[in-house]
């Protein structure tokens, strides 16, 4: 059995020498102070809501907890709400268009990007940033790290609850290694020029594209 808060370092994907340096502290604050924000005002009120939505229309748990790749490719339990109908012990599928796994509920979430909102606790806990690339399961780090050089290097930063690639509109299924590899240009660039004004951007152009609707968004 996996200890989520201490998994055993089988589970990592690249070594911690592959890790950059520390981000300074003032991204560790915008961090808290937005999340913290975001969970007194929004998640207070909006979990129970929509748990309420989901168990409406579908039987299993609120959440969907997946291990996925942190800072040094350490895995952490990462958070979302729950979109699809819950099948214990399921082998990791990427969604697709038109996937019949995903609820009426799950689309919309999925569609707003609103489904990625409890990771705002992944931030809390030090799993994660507001901002950085965004985490993959663990079987796509493997399927693709060894097709792509500079993959590990999305690794020397904390994930992100959005990224510079999410925002420009790169998300959803990668059927295709240019897919990702185009992403990963987007991750790499934001590991190297990395600021607060550049998060606080990219958190602007998440939220349009909330308030738009991403049509990769499945």
């Amino acid at each position: 059995m996996i200890d989520l808060l201490q998994p055993d370092s089988s589970y990592y994907v690249v070594s911690e020498t592959a890790a950059g340096k520390q981000k300074p502290v003032a991204k560790r604050v915008f961090d808290i102070a937005v999340s913290l924000l975001v969970s007194v005002f929004i998640l207070s009120w909006f979990i129970p809501l929509i748990g309420l939505l989901i168990r409406l229309e579908s039987r299993g748990p609120i959440l969907f907890v997946q291990l996925r790749s942190g800072r040094n490719g350490r895995p952490f339990p990462c958070l979302k709400f729950r979109t699809m109908k819950y099948q214990k012990n399921a082998s990791f599928k990427q969604a697709t268009h038109n996937d019949i796994r995903v609820t009426r509920v799950g689309r919309i979430l999925r569609k707003t990007n609103l489904d990625e909102l409890p990771q705002v606790l992944n931030v809390i806990a030090g799993h994660m940033s507001i901002v950085g690339p965004r985490p993959h399961p663990i079987p796509l780090d493997v399927q693709y790290m060894p097709l792509i050089p500079e993959y590990k290097n999305r690794f020397k930063t904390k994930p992100g609850i959005t990224g510079l690639a999410q925002a420009k509109g790169l998300r959803g299924e990668t059927s295709e290694l240019n897919q990702m590899r185009h992403r990963v240009r987007y991750d790499i660039w934001y590991t190297k020029y990395a600021s607060i004004p550049l998060d606080v951007k990219i958190c602007w152009w998440t939220v349009e594209r909330m308030v738009k609707g991403d049509k990769n968004a499945w």
